[in-house]
């Protein structure tokens, strides 16, 4: 597992701070021109001290991991959305690149931004991991090779959703994802893990066997991953 580098925090708020510093050297270096970016409670602090830190992304291009079908980017159950809330409105990015849940042809939808990531190779992809392994809305299952495509989530997923949506309000069942193929060409991948909940995924993660059934997995194929997480392994 050499390409896999781990970083145990106390707490998400200190894993915060190793993930800023990484961005901020690649900023100060002059690397980072695409990023990717994910969505959700982990993601909340980090971009917080995005907002109030002097950090300049005016020449860097945004890539979001996933979005709802179905649910377009002034729904506030959208990841869309989240991202305008909590980055896009406060720093200035040269361009943001969001998938588009209310297309009228979600295949289209995902050529369309496939082509953009090609043609805008990602620097650094950040990275969440759902109890299940998946990455994005990477079920388990996934092929390997896949790109940006249309998803089936499976129970257990919209499950964990549901908390972040309104009582008697339906989790789309269907998501728009980048694919694992897609963010493996990434040439940094950072993935932040936190609470028990992940820890049947960190553990397959540090097993150091790619499989099928944990998408986790597969990023024991780049050679460049880091794991900031707060559960010893």
């Amino acid at each position: 597992m050499k390409s896999i580098k781990f970083i145990t925090v106390n707490n998400p708020e200190k894993g915060s701070e190793e993930l800023f510093n990484i961005v901020e050297k690649a900023l100060d270096n002059k690397e980072l021109h695409s990023i990717g970016l994910a969505t959700g409670g982990t993601m909340i602090p980090v971009y917080k001290k995005w907002v109030e830190s002097d950090l300049d992304f005016s020449n860097v291009t945004t890539f979001n991991l996933d979005e709802y079908v179905g649910i377009g980017v002034d729904n506030p159950n959208g990841y869309g959305y989240f991202m305008y809330e909590h980055l896009f409105n406060e720093k200035k990015f040269k361009k943001i690149n969001l998938l588009d849940g209310l297309a009228e042809d979600s295949e289209k939808e995902c050529d369309r931004f496939e082509k953009e990531l090609l043609e805008n190779p990602l620097d650094i992809q950040i990275l969440g991991v759902g109890e299940n392994g998946h990455i994005a809305f990477n079920e388990p299952g996934t092929p390997f090779d896949s790109v940006t495509h249309v998803a089936t989530l499976t129970p257990s997923t919209l499950d964990v959703n549901s908390r972040f949506f309104q009582e008697g309000e339906a989790v789309p069942n269907t998501a728009l994802t980048m694919g694992i193929k897609s963010i493996l060409r990434a040439k940094q991948i950072v993935l932040l893990a936190y609470g028990e909940r992940k820890r049947a995924a960190i553990e397959k993660l540090a097993a150091d066997k790619v499989d099928p059934k944990w998408p986790i997995t597969k990023l024991l194929e780049h050679d460049n991953v880091i794991v900031i997480t707060d559960l010893e392994i």
